[in-house]
C-alpha cells in the first residue's frame, strides 16, 4: 500500500490511541486512524475524538485489546463497532466495511465487512471525512480531501446523489461542516443535497436537532439561511414562511429570511463572535411568528402584532420537537418572547426589563437582558438605515443596565426584604394565589422606586394596603 501524503499532520496520535493500534497490528491486523482526528490534524485544529478502523473482525479486535490489558465494550458489533477504553480515553474500533442499500433513507439494509480499508473509506461521506493515518505509514487519502481541505469545499465522495440517498442526514451534515469550518460546497454536491433535502422528512427530529444546534452554534447560520435555505427549511419547516415574505415596512428593507439572516450576522459582529448558544437560537427564531402574525392596513402597510408571542411559542415547539436541553429552550424562548419588549434610558426601564427577564428565565435575568441589548442592536441594523441610531442608544442603556448591576438591584420575588409570611401577617390572608399577587404588587413597586426594599417600607405598603381594603 502506497498512501499519498501531500500535507503534513501537524499532530502526532495520542499515546492511548497509539496503544490500540499496537495492540491490533501485534496479532497481525492492519488498522488506521479515521475521521474527525485525521481532519482536524491536517487543519492544525484542536483534534477530534480518534476512531480506529481495522481490518480485524470486531471479535479478534475485542480479544486483542483485552489481551492487552484493555477493557473493551461491545456497543455496535452489528456494525463491527467495539469501544475500547485507554487511560479512561474511549475510542472506537470498527472493521473495514461497506454497506448495502438504505431503503429507509437512514440506515443500510446490510453491512458487509472487508480486508482493505480504501473499500471503507469510500463508504464515507465527505472527502474530508474519508482520510485514514498511520504514525508509520503515513496519509491515505484515495479521494483528494487534503485538496478539499486546503481549498475550503465540502465534496461527495463518490456519486453526491447516491451518498445522500443513503442517509439524508448528510445533507444537513454537509451543511455543519461548510458552516463549522467556513467552506463552502462543492456544485455538484450542492445540486444534489438541494435535491435529497425533503429527505430530511424520513430522519428523527433529534438528529435533526443535533446537526441544526451545530450550525446555531457554528456563529454562520446566517450564511446558512441565505446560502443553503433549502435544506433548512426542509430540516426547520416553520421557516418556509419566512422566505420571500414582504414585510410592506417603511422600518425593513429585506423580507422575513433575509432580516433574519442579517440579525444572526449582526449578532455575531456586536459579541465579537463569542454569541451565546441561546442568543444565536434567538437571533434564528426571533421573527418565526411574523408571517402568521401579518396584517395589512388601508395603506398597505404591514404589521405584526404579537409576533414576539407567537414566535416564542413556535421556539419553544421546535426546540422541544429537536429534543434540545429545557435550559436551552428556556434562555432562547426568554429572548425571543421580549426582543421588541420598549426599553428606554432610564433606571426605571432598567429595573423593569430586568424583572421581566428574571420572570422569564428565573436565576439569569442580568445575562438575559444584556443579551436582549445585543438581540436588538442586531434587529436595529438589520432594518433600513435610518433604524441604525437605536442601536447606538442601546449602548447608552446598556450602561444604565451595567449600573443597576452594580447596585445589586431587585431582580424577583426572592429579593424583597418581606415574604409570604409577612403578607398572610398582616392581611389576615391564608395561603393561595392572593399572596403571590400582593408580593408581584409589591416587587413592582419597588421596580418602580415607589418603596424602598427595605422591611419597614415595604411592611409601611401592607399596612396602608390592608387599611385601604377594610
Amino acid at each position: 500500500m502506497a498512501p499519498v501524503v501531500p500535507h503534513e499532520v501537524h499532530y502526532e496520535p495520542p499515546a492511548y490511541a497509539i496503544a490500540v493500534l499496537d495492540a491490533l497490528e501485534a496479532r497481525g491486523h492492519e488498522a488506521w486512524i479515521v475521521g474527525g482526528w485525521v481532519r482536524d490534524a491536517l487543519r492544525a485544529a484542536p483534534c477530534h475524538d480518534v476512531d480506529v478502523t481495522t481490518s480485524a473482525l470486531w471479535q479478534e479486535s475485542a480479544q486483542a485489546l483485552r489481551d492487552a490489558g484493555y477493557v473493551v465494550h461491545e456497543t455496535g458489533t452489528q456494525h463491527g463497532t467495539v469501544t475500547v477504553v485507554v487511560d479512561d480515553k474511549p475510542v472506537e474500533v470498527t472493521t473495514y466495511r461497506v454497506e448495502g442499500s438504505y431503503s429507509d433513507h437512514r440506515h443500510p439494509d446490510e453491512v458487509r465487512f472487508v480486508q482493505d480499508v480504501r473499500e471503507d473509506l469510500a463508504r464515507r461521506d465527505f472527502t474530508i471525512n474519508a482520510m485514514a493515518y498511520h504514525p508509520q505509514r503515513g496519509l491515505l487519502d484515495p479521494f483528494g480531501g487534503c485538496e478539499d481541505l486546503a481549498a475550503g469545499i465540502i465534496r461527495a465522495v463518490g456519486d453526491p446523489a447516491q451518498r445522500f440517498a443513503e442517509d439524508a442526514l448528510r445533507v444537513l451534515r454537509a451543511v455543519r461542516f461548510a458552516c463549522q469550518l467556513g467552506f463552502v460546497v462543492e456544485d455538484s454536491t450542492h445540486a444534489a443535497l438541494v435535491e435529497a433535502a425533503a429527505g430530511l422528512a424520513d430522519i428523527a427530529q433529534e438528529r435533526i436537532g443535533q446537526e441544526m444546534d451545530g450550525i446555531v452554534g457554528s456563529g454562520r447560520v446566517g450564511w446558512a439561511l441565505m446560502h443553503e435555505t433549502d435544506v433548512l427549511c426542509a430540516a426547520v419547516p416553520e421557516l418556509r414562511a419566512m422566505r420571500g415574505f414582504d414585510q410592506r415596512s417603511l422600518w425593513h428593507a429585506y423580507d422575513v429570511m433575509e432580516h433574519t439572516a442579517r440579525v444572526c450576522n449582526a449578532v455575531e459582529a456586536f459579541t465579537a463572535g463569542v454569541a451565546s448558544h441561546h442568543l444565536r437560537w434567538a437571533a434564528l427564531l426571533h421573527d418565526v411568528g411574523k408571517p402568521a402574525c401579518c396584517t395589512i392596513d388601508k395603506m398597505g402597510r404591514g404589521h405584526f402584532y404579537g409576533h414576539p408571542v407567537l414566535s416564542g411559542e413556535l421556539t419553544e415547539f421546535i426546540m422541544e420537537r429537536f429534543g434540545l436541553p429545557s435550559s436551552l429552550i428556556r434562555s432562547t424562548s426568554a429572548l425571543v418572547r421580549f426582543h421588541d419588549h420598549i426599553i428606554r434610558p432610564t433606571s426605571r426601564s432598567m429595573r423593569r426589563t430586568l424583572a421581566v427577564m428574571e420572570e422569564a428565565d428565573p436565576g439569569h435575568a442580568m445575562a438575559r437582558a444584556h443579551e436582549l441589548m445585543d438581540l436588538k442592536r442586531a434587529d436595529a441594523v438589520s432594518k433600513v438605515p435610518k433604524c441604525a441610531w437605536y442601536a447606538v442608544e442601546l449602548d447608552e442603556m446598556d450602561a444604565l443596565l451595567r449600573e443597576e448591576e452594580c447596585k445589586g438591584t431587585v431582580l424577583g420575588l426572592g429579593d424583597l426584604a418581606v415574604g409570604g409570611q409577612e403578607v398572610m401577617e398582616v392581611l389576615g390572608i391564608k395561603p393561595g394565589p392572593m399572596v403571590g399577587a400582593v408580593l408581584h404588587e409589591l416587587l413592582a413597586a419597588v421596580v418602580d422606586n415607589e418603596v424602598e426594599n427595605t422591611r419597614d417600607a415595604l411592611m409601611e405598603e401592607l399596612w396602608r394596603s390592608a387599611l385601604e381594603n377594610g
